[in-house]
């Protein structure tokens, strides 16, 4: 089998590449990226030793590019990851992300049904339905809810969801669609919560919270993930929407307060600033479709989790200090500065 893999040099990106050489070694896995600020080909290093990995730099936007790439592989699956993703950075400049999340699924979606592949499967978020109140604990995000996108970024990940599951209806491509939790682990981009919140204890800097740190989100580990979007591109069935969540729930302020504790710093380096526009307040995933239909539920407690991923980031400095050192500095101070 051929399997397309969008944004490959990202944070899910990347894990997906490995967990599917681990997973399936005798099929090829063709991983594309247009390596922008998020996209990093060194985290595909390893990747690109293997013969069953091809990695070519390419923008999902690029009907040229990607229409010559579809001609030259014929891919059987299509997993669409590539996307802008940050909250801030929408509401900086939300054309971009109208462009790659929008027109770019659009573009795959067409070249897809053109080429008779297998299945394209959707890369989701929670974000598209909104939020929940901190206090109504008994309510979670089920697939069925209406979607009630709060930002720039959301907004254009649920058009991109409801354009391939129209290309089901309207086209009969086997389309499904995942929307999971916030992802944690290895090779996540310093601008994250729990990467930004790290570096910043490592390098005994202020970590600056939005509004009081109340906010909560379910936490994935992101090899579990992987494996739900595995299980989902096999066995799901076309033209649905499973919810990927890792039944975590935390408030921020207490994530960070862990990640303190783990590296032994003082809690005096938290720094509550100017919340975000929008900020949404709960996110909280209901992961029984996937569970019931497919068998799968996450593997990994936060408490491991969250140790894995503090081991990583200790473990390669230098991958995040060339990161932090470059462009990425100067966004961090719009960001977070004077707030």
């Amino acid at each position: 089998m051929k399997y397309l893999v969008t944004g490959a040099a990202g944070f899910i990106g990347t894990n997906f590449v490995y967990h599917m050489l681990e997973k399936h070694p005798s099929d090829l896995i063709v991983g594309i990226d247009n390596l922008s600020y998020a996209g990093n080909i060194k985290n595909l290093k390893k990747a690109q030793e293997n013969s069953n990995f091809v990695f070519r730099q390419a923008d999902i936007t690029d009907q040229d590019a990607m229409t010559a790439l579809f001609k030259e592989f014929g891919f059987d699956y299509v997993i669409n990851f590539a996307a802008q993703t940050h909250v801030d950075r929408s509401i900086v400049d939300p054309g971009i992300f109208v462009k790659t999340n929008v027109l770019g699924t659009q573009i795959l979606l067409d070249l897809a049904r053109e080429t008779g592949v297998k299945r394209f499967h959707q890369i989701g978020t929670d974000e598209v339905y909104g939020d929940l109140p901190l206090e109504a604990t008994d309510q979670f995000f089920v697939e069925t809810l209406p979607l009630k996108a709060s930002s720039p970024y959301s907004a254009s990940k649920a058009a991109a969801d409801l354009l391939a599951l129209s290309y089901n209806r309207t086209f009969g491509l086997p389309v499904t669609v995942s929307r999971c939790s916030n992802n944690y682990g290895p090779y996540q981009f310093p601008e994250k919560l729990i990467p930004l919140m790290l570096i910043n204890a490592l390098n005994d800097k202020n970590l600056p919270v939005y509004g009081d740190g109340m906010n909560v989100r379910d936490w994935l580990y992101v090899e579990d993930h992987c494996e739900a979007v595995d299980t989902i591109l096999h066995n799901g069935r076309d033209g649905e929407v499973y919810n990927v969540g890792g039944h975590n729930e935390m408030h921020n302020i207490d994530i960070i307060k862990i990640i303190l504790k783990e590296l032994g710093k003082p809690e005096s380096l938290i720094t509550f600033v100017t919340d975000r526009k929008g900020h949404d307040l709960r996110y909280a995933i209901d992961p029984t479709k996937i569970h019931n239909e497919l068998g799968w539920l996450p593997q990994t407690k936060f408490a491991d989790g969250i140790k894995s991923t503090i081991r990583w980031y200790l473990d390669n400095k230098d991958w995040w200090e060339e990161i932090v050192s470059g462009e990425y500095r100067e966004y961090y101070r719009k960001m977070y500065e004077n707030r």
